[in-house]
């Protein structure tokens, strides 16, 4: 998933790099502080109006008329979340079998400027859920097969022979992660506006061996999918962000959820704010291209995330056999320390807790969970209970060291599914 190292102490502390939620949970080394975000408050303030040009995400709008004993119950149950953890922000949308049953948004985006739920954030490895999805769809059409290897696309990369796009996408190829690089870091936390190209990315993970031989194990790593975007680029002619708009966010009317070239949000944008390098400072506008290839660097606003979901999590646009896949790909049973890979890396993967097809499961729970640069969401649905949930977070400069979306879910999720936790962390 795509998540950054969060800061948990000024300055030149421990950088926990949180990667695939409960997953992951290396811990990284980094320094450095950096110069606020170069956006006037002006610029700022008429980002948030949604005027000319914006999106605005007019039909995302909070539950209106009465709420019942659940829509209030889940707010409360966030209302007190975000005093515990000190949130700036809250937004949220829960459905159940697609209805919805509260739409809301709590805080401020800016200091004086409610959080609306229309306002668009950073989704991060939301992306990669729906690219696993495309995937899937291709392989039903027979225009590739999951156990390709992949030198007729990606032939200067090491071991292409023996990597397969089914690997790439589920992380069990053994490169390693180029965001737990102390040298990546130290460049992305000194020049956070960065723009980075895919190979400058890739670069970082080929300098070191492989933690083991492709399919042998698990290890998540941010340039898997920066090399599965590469492989379906070629495979079919399309660029990214066109075939996921035509295979998944299109179908599914996400009108709101899209790529981004630049670092620009669609207005309005809910701004963000860290202390990941030592300061608590803006981050809105940090580059995000390290995140994974240019066009699957994606925003979205909470309703669309409810909605990606719902259909990703119930497999809406698969066929049941590619659904399966998408559950358990071959995960199950892989990962646990071994000589060269410690158990922090190469996590082990049960039934419970394993990574899928671009999604995490979780005791049924079907899930992405992006967080970096003050931006952190999570998006999970229960198929046994076809409730979905979508939370979004943003950080006051005492906000807990973590992805804060997940613990908001997590408790709404337990008044709701009490039998069944969203045991992420």
């Amino acid at each position: 998933m795509t998540r950054t190292p969060s800061r948990t102490r000024p300055r030149a502390g421990a950088r926990r790099a949180l990667l695939c939620a409960a997953l992951l949970a290396v811990t990284v080394q980094t320094t450095a502080a950096a110069p606020v975000s170069a956006v006037s408050p002006e610029s700022a303030v008429s980002a948030e109006s949604g005027g000319p040009g914006g999106h605005g995400g007019r039909d995302c709008v909070r539950t209106e008329g009465p709420r019942d004993d659940r829509a209030r119950q889940i707010l409360a149950i966030t209302r007190k979340a975000k005093k515990d953890l000190r949130l700036k922000s809250v937004q949220l949308r829960v459905t159940v079998d697609g209805r919805e049953v509260v739409t809301d948004a709590l805080g401020e985006s800016m200091t004086n400027v409610p959080a609306r739920p229309d306002m668009h954030f950073r989704a991060g490895s939301v992306a990669f859920a729906h690219i696993g999805t495309a995937l899937l769809q291709l392989v039903e059409e027979r225009k590739v097969r999951l156990d390709d290897t992949v030198e007729r696309w990606l032939p200067d990369l090491p071991k292409a022979d023996k990597i397969t796009l089914r690997m790439l996408a589920t992380n069990t190829t053994g490169l390693h992660d180029y965001v737990t690089d102390p040298a990546f870091l130290a460049e992305l936390e000194a020049h956070p506006f960065r723009a980075w190209t895919p190979e400058q990315l890739v670069a970082y993970p080929l300098r070191h061996s492989f933690w083991y031989e492709p399919g042998a194990s698990w290890s998540y790593s941010h340039a898997n999918y920066v090399l599965l975007v590469a492989a379906l680029e070629k495979i079919t002619g399309v660029p990214i962000d066109r075939l996921v708009e035509e295979r998944v966010t299109g179908p599914l009317r996400l009108r709101d959820t899209q790529s981004n070239l630049t670092p620009e949000i669609p207005r309005p944008a809910l701004h963000a704010f860290t202390s990941d390098r030592g300061l608590y400072e803006e981050s809105t506008f940090w580059n995000p291209s390290w995140t994974t290839a240019p066009g699957a660097v994606i925003t979205t606003h909470i309703c669309d995330l409810a909605r990606s979901a719902e259909a990703i999590g119930s497999g809406e646009l698969l066929s049941p056999r590619s659904y399966r896949t998408l559950l358990d790909p071959g995960t199950v049973g892989l990962g646990g320390a071994t000589e060269k890979c410690p158990a922090t890396i190469c996590l082990k993967q049960t039934e419970a807790k394993h990574f899928g097809f671009g999604v995490i499961v979780v005791n049924g729970w079907v899930l992405q969970n992006p967080s970096f640069s003050g931006y952190a969401a999570i998006q999970a649905y229960l198929p046994s209970e076809r409730l979905a949930i979508a939370v979004s977070a943003t950080k006051t400069a005492t906000t807990p060291d973590g992805n804060t979306a997940e613990v908001v879910a997590q408790r709404i999720a337990a008044e709701l599914a009490p039998g069944t936790p969203l045991a992420v962390g």
